[in-house]
């Protein structure tokens, strides 16, 4: 059992050093954010310690970890002394508000010493914000529904207006199951692999810790992990503009670039600032993370149907199950390029025969067809 599962007290999570480094460098090593959303008392609870912690700290303060301990065992020591000259008293109700009292005039104390400190070393820095998927969500009122990959291979997902996403392991995306208005807006926290259908008049949006992903109809990827200094966007085909969130500090200077095929911009989040790739073979970061899907090539030119299968199942890490006896003698002539999983799946139908559908669960897709015109 873990020692956090008996807190139940905001101090016991304040002097948790785990806890702390997560609250102020969002690096989450040990699962805080699954273990909060288990509970909802618990989740209030955390929230509150959260608040509270982030009230004794500002940006770019220069106290230690050594010494945020120090502190918090000096308040410790009073709240206990405090504790112990009232124990003598029968109202224990009264004792439980002294140590509050104490709790909070120290988190002042911390918090104006912080500032004083803070002021003195960066009298000329800016502050910066970060954004968090989870603040996102909350601020939203649409009806989401979000999907978690908990697995070691991308799962597919297949939104409502035949868009697909092609999520990774340790990421989550939030998504209206139709979507209404003039926009179609998705939430994600990790990495996923964007393959938008062309609206026009209905541009895409993904929101992404602190930057904007704006597209009609194009793909590309958003590697956005909390955890992570850095939000990515590669695009593959099409144009995209990529904006700093609005929520971020120095929103009426919200900064927008374009970014054409085979270009990628890295979002630096410490300071809040973009840097434009126009060359993405001479980044090795870029480079070593490049995927199938963005690599293979979708123009197929009198190419047997059982090939194209299988570059679809190599991109997308899917099974496709066909008839291959009945299939065996089709070649296709055909451009893939900038379509959504499901649209290609049904141009390759289309053109096999009109007697030729497919069905979509998950990562499995099943061809049926009783060969080729």
């Amino acid at each position: 059992m873990q020692k956090r599962n008996y807190y139940i007290e905001i101090e016991d999570f304040l002097s948790d050093e785990s806890f702390r480094t997560w609250v102020l460098t969002k690096v989450d090593e040990h699962g805080w954010e699954e273990w909060t959303l288990e509970n909802q008392q618990r989740a209030k609870m955390v929230e509150n310690a959260r608040f509270l912690l982030l009230a004794m700290k500002v940006p770019n303060t220069t106290i230690s970890s050594t010494d945020l301990n120090a502190a918090l065992q000096s308040t410790w020591i009073k709240i206990e002394e405090k504790s112990n000259l009232n124990k003598s008293s029968a109202n224990n109700l009264s004792a439980k508000y002294l140590n509050k009292f104490w709790l909070s005039a120290a988190a002042a104390i911390l918090f104006f010493a912080s500032v004083s400190v803070w002021f003195y070393h960066n009298q000329f820095m800016t502050k910066n914000a970060v954004v968090t998927y989870e603040e996102l969500i909350e601020d939203t009122n649409e009806g989401l529904v979000e999907q978690t990959n908990n697995s070691n291979k991308p799962q597919i997902i297949t939104l409502s207006d035949g868009s697909s996403v092609l999520l990774q392991p340790n990421s989550k995306l939030s998504y209206p199951k139709i979507f209404n208005g003039n926009e179609r807006k998705v939430y994600l926290s990790g990495e996923g692999f964007f393959e938008i259908s062309k609206n026009p008049e209905k541009p895409f949006i993904v929101y992404a810790n602190e930057i904007i992903t704006k597209v009609v109809g194009t793909s590309f990827r958003v590697k956005a992990y909390s955890d992570q200094p850095n939000v990515e966007v590669l695009v593959r085909t099409g144009k995209v503009r990529v904006s700093s969130n609005e929520l971020i500090v120095d929103s009426k200077k919200v900064k927008e670039v374009i970014l054409l095929p085979n270009e990628a911009l890295r979002f630096f989040r410490s300071n809040s600032s973009f840097n434009k790739i126009t060359n993405i073979t001479e980044d090795k970061t870029l480079v070593s993370t490049v995927g199938n899907i963005e690599q293979l090539s979708f123009e197929f030119t009198d190419i047997p149907v059982e090939q194209i299968f299988k570059t679809i199942e190599q991109a997308y890490l899917v099974d496709i199950d066909f008839p291959k006896a009945k299939l065996k003698d089709c070649h296709l002539t055909t451009s893939l390029s900038d379509q959504p999983l499901s649209e290609k799946l049904k141009i390759i139908c289309k053109s096999i025969g009109d007697d030729t559908s497919f069905e979509m669960n998950g990562n499995q897709i099943i061809i049926t067809s009783e060969g080729c015109n």
